[in-house]
């Protein structure tokens, strides 16, 4: 992934995602991880302890379930998913249903530098694709690796 997203190494893509973070986040700050802290590996959780803040992690597609008690050495909670501020955080995008009638918005990550659309429709044609606003994608890749406030997610 590392190459794929331009770095020369792990270790240099690594230590940019550190600086990054604690570029804008201090010791008390609470923050959400959503989902791919690592790629099927333990090992790496230890970097966890380089970034600042107090960190909860909503598991992703690449976290396995049996590592979460070594995960949980390195931050203060793992979940599924996340209901904050009325709103929902998840790894995956979740189903467009659930945003008409139970949450306003999903903050999640898993497609990198994508983004969801829907279909507009005029007379029972499609006439058109538009991004999903209600869909706010926190990828690395999205947010330029710094974690971001939820007032600087709902204000884009």
């Amino acid at each position: 992934m590392a190459v794929k997203r331009g770095f020369a190494s792990v270790e240099e893509h690594d230590a940019h995602i550190i600086a990054q973070w604690n570029s804008v986040v201090a010791k008390r700050d609470v923050t959400y991880i959503l989902g791919d802290v690592t790629m099927e590996k333990k090992a790496p959780y230890a970097l966890l302890d380089q970034l600042n803040g107090r960190k909860h992690v909503v598991m992703g597609n690449h976290d396995r379930r049996q590592d979460v008690a070594a995960l949980l050495e390195h931050v203060d909670s793992v979940a599924g998913m996340v209901q904050y501020k009325g709103l929902i955080l998840t790894h995956c995008p979740i189903h467009p249903m659930e945003l008409d009638y139970r949450f306003p918005k999903n903050i999640h990550g898993h497609i990198h530098d994508k983004i969801v659309t829907k279909d507009i429709y005029e007379y029972g044609y499609k006439v058109n694709t538009v991004p999903d606003d209600r869909y706010i994608c926190v990828s690395c890749e999205r947010v330029d690796y710094v974690p971001r406030t939820l007032e600087e997610l709902l204000n884009k």
